[in-house]
């Protein structure tokens, strides 16, 4: 086991975002930690201060993560993650619009078809109290007619006494 090693970059191509790891001769039983960052600004400033919640109401597993100012590929990334959380929020507020939309005319449906119901009820209790007055027009006449008789036979009685 080494007790203590320096590894520092051999090849200059790498860039800066690379730095030299070096640690220090610890006892094996003894826990480590080891802390790094992979850009040049001091540890005492939290990366999330560089780029703060660009879409709040996106879930943090979904926020766009920080970019790493060396690398352009890296700087890319991070804008077309930025176009495709936008793009996502905006969808999701259509959604949202769209489902609101949807209830707006659900609550329209269920009311036309009431008013449907209602006036299908209507009909038919209309047809049904033309055909009850029709019934009672007809016995009415009924009755008339017969009282009509009932009179006309009177009339005869007492004429004949």
């Amino acid at each position: 086991m080494v007790r203590g090693a320096t590894l520092e970059h051999a090849d200059k191509r790498v860039g800066s975002s690379a730095h030299m790891i070096t640690t220090a001769r610890v006892p094996a039983d003894k826990p480590v930690r080891i802390a790094f960052s992979l850009n040049d600004s001091p540890d005492d400033t939290p990366p999330e201060n560089t780029f703060p919640l660009a879409f709040p109401e996106l879930e943090q597993q979904l926020q766009p993560l920080p970019p790493c100012h060396d690398s352009t590929e890296s700087m890319e990334v991070f804008k077309q993650h930025c176009q495709i959380a936008e793009e996502y929020h905006e969808v999701k507020k259509e959604i949202a619009l769209l489902e609101e939309r949807k209830k707006e005319l659900i609550a329209r449906l269920e009311q036309a078809e009431k008013e449907s119901m209602d006036a299908a009820q209507l009909a038919k209790e209309y047809a049904e109290l033309t055909e009850e007055n029709r019934t009672l027009k007809l016995a009415q006449m009924q009755c008339a007619e017969q009282l009509e008789k009932l009179r006309i036979q009177y009339q005869k009685r007492q004429g004949s006494s």
